[in-house]
């Protein structure tokens, strides 16, 4: 049975062939759609569609023809219709859809006009000069498509939420020190705090804007610029990354930080409140709709809100949505919670030292910890299966305990807690035997191995381990790790309602090769009922700095303080440790 990734990507290629081959948009804009539904969904597609066939219809986006498709790939693990269109095609066009900057309008272009069928007749006809007599096919552009090219044969095409946001803040405080820049941000996904970027968006606010763009694209960090204008230019970083820089009036600073940040489907939905309220929004502003053709802003045409982002969502009467949750589906239908942030975290509960895997001693993680300002640390060092991290022997944990126990006594005016990251076995079974899990003070149940077992021994397995009375936390549910493996794909609602009901908490665990649970499964685990631990799963002392991608990931599933136990007072903590062992 496959996965809800394997029926997105069916899906967006269908669509990518349906564009290849001229279809019409509606088509190609309903692919897309089932495709991002399935991104999106918490449930596992094809378990419903073998289950309960009827209820992939009461998806929102997904229609009957889709559904169809849907069923047919979870029966036969084939799409037929997916299969047709590829075979419509030459077998290596869609490789070349995977060069950065390359649409399906310019893939169709090369195909049709220029003998283009994969990347390798694509390099050889640009070492050729042979597509330099088609449309639109300059000198310049055929130089970026062969060194995009060249780009993606030696590096990823997105990267990790952790690896790029350092580089954009410090790019932001470098483009901040300019002369005449008066507001600077990043925007796009990077903003929205998803757990991987394509590329880096910067937004200045500025009114003499040629020398900023001169200056930022004599960075030392640039190896290449890619466009240099006067309001925009874009560039690619030594270690492989692309950066955009805008530069916008300072009056218009609130509607072009909203539009650039996106989503895109969340633009349209504020589009579509705007036109309901007769008005046009667009980057420049908010406007009172004429009824003219031509951009209002080209007219003098005074907007009605356009220098803060707050404005305008007031102005469509709709409350203020952080960046996070700007993703289109039902942000603007209420006023959003007050979403977690990292002053609100009061522990850390899942962390290693020199005893397993980390680099640090017990003693210089709580101290770290206290010097942080937290009230709580709890060790939790790998179990004796996590043979490659230095797993404790049940002699070794007992040690350990006591080890745990004496820098407690000696460290005044931070709680520390004796734990452990209990492996979960590939048959539910946890680490070790109850009556050494009853000797700790915490236990983070995590599985580590055997992460493509099907979906029906996944779920049963964490079942098993959520029943466990000793069990707190599950750590890192799917043990996905971002651009290296999928993890494990349980029946999520039977887990977390497993989890809702023995209260037991589900990790974010923050490390951003993790960020797992991921963020729409977050929202899924909150609206079952689950309880939610975000953990740096700090293996050093600079690991604690990792905790802001668990907070980002929380507060892009709507997580509040109020369901997350890192953020309770002790006394409540306290109380809910207590409640199972």
């Amino acid at each position: 049975m496959g996965s809800n990734a394997d029926i997105a990507r069916r899906f967006n290629e269908m669509g990518d062939c349906l564009e290849l081959l001229g279809e019409n948009a509606f088509k190609v804009n309903a692919m897309r759609k089932v495709a991002r539904v399935a991104e999106d969904a918490a449930d596992d597609l094809c378990a419903v569609a073998l289950r309960i066939p009827k209820a992939l219809d009461a998806i929102d986006g997904i229609g009957a023809s889709s559904a169809r498709k849907i069923i047919e790939f979870a029966t036969t693990g084939r799409m037929a219709e997916h299969e047709e269109l590829l075979a419509r095609l030459p077998a290596g066009l869609m490789d070349v859809l995977r060069v950065p900057g390359l649409g399906p309008k310019t893939v169709k272009l090369l195909w049709e006009q220029g003998g283009v069928t994969d990347v390798p007749s694509l390099k050889a006809k640009l070492a050729s000069g042979e597509l330099a007599t088609l449309p639109r096919m300059g000198a310049k552009t055929l130089q970026n498509i062969a060194e995009n090219i060249a780009f993606i044969e030696t590096a990823s095409l997105r990267t990790r939420l952790g690896d790029a946001l350092p580089v954009a803040e410090a790019l932001v405080e470098r483009v901040r020190a300019l002369s005449g820049v008066q507001q600077v941000a990043y925007a796009g996904s990077l903003r929205r705090g998803r757990d991987t970027v394509g590329d880096i968006d910067l937004l200045v606010a500025t009114d003499n804007a040629a020398p900023i763009m001169a200056a930022f694209t004599a960075f030392p960090e640039v190896a290449r610029v890619l466009a240099h204008g006067d309001t925009k230019s874009s560039v690619r970083l030594k270690h492989g990354m692309q950066v955009d820089l805008r530069a916008v009036q300072p009056a218009v600073w609130g509607a072009a930080l909203l539009y650039f940040t996106g989503s895109k489907e969340h633009n349209v939905v504020l589009r579509e409140r705007a036109q309901k309220r007769q008005m046009r929004l667009n980057e420049y502003g908010l406007f009172p709709d004429d009824g003219q053709a031509e951009p209002p802003q080209t007219r003098g045409v005074k907007p009605v809100a356009a220098d803060t982002e707050e404005a305008i969502y007031k102005a469509l009467h709709i409350a203020w949505v952080p960046p996070e949750l700007r993703e289109g589906r039902t942000e603007c239908d209420a006023a959003s919670p007050e979403l977690l942030q990292v002053s609100d975290i009061r522990r850390e509960l899942h962390c290693h030292t020199t005893a397993s895997d980390g680099s640090c001693s017990i003693e210089q993680m709580v101290l770290e910890a206290k010097r942080r300002g937290f009230d709580c640390i709890a060790i939790t060092d790998h179990s004796r299966s996590s043979a490659q991290a230095n797993g404790l022997s049940v002699e070794r944990l007992r040690e350990h305990i006591a080890a745990v126990h004496a820098v407690r006594d000696r460290v005044q005016g931070i709680h520390v807690l004796a734990g452990s990251e209990v492996d979960i076995l590939a048959d539910g079974h946890l680490d070790y035997p109850d009556d050494v899990l009853a000797e700790l003070d915490w236990v983070v149940a995590s599985p580590h191995t055997a992460l493509k077992q099907s979906s029906e021994a996944a779920t049963q397995r964490l079942l098993a381990a959520i029943a466990n009375p000793h069990v707190r936390v599950i750590g890192h549910p799917s043990g996905r790790i971002i651009g290296g493996r999928p993890g494990l794909e349980p029946d999520w609602q039977a887990v977390f309602a497993a989890a809702a009901k023995a209260r037991v908490a589900l990790e974010i665990n923050a490390n951003p090769m993790r960020l797992d649970l991921r963020d729409q499964l977050v929202h899924a685990a909150l609206v079952t009922g689950c309880l939610i631990s975000i953990n740096t799963d700090a293996h050093g002392l600079d690991n604690f700095d990792l905790l802001r991608f668990g907070v980002t990931t929380g507060r892009r599933g709507g997580l509040t303080a109020e369901h997350c136990v890192n953020a309770w007072s002790w006394k409540r903590f306290e109380a809910w440790r207590a409640s199972r062992g």
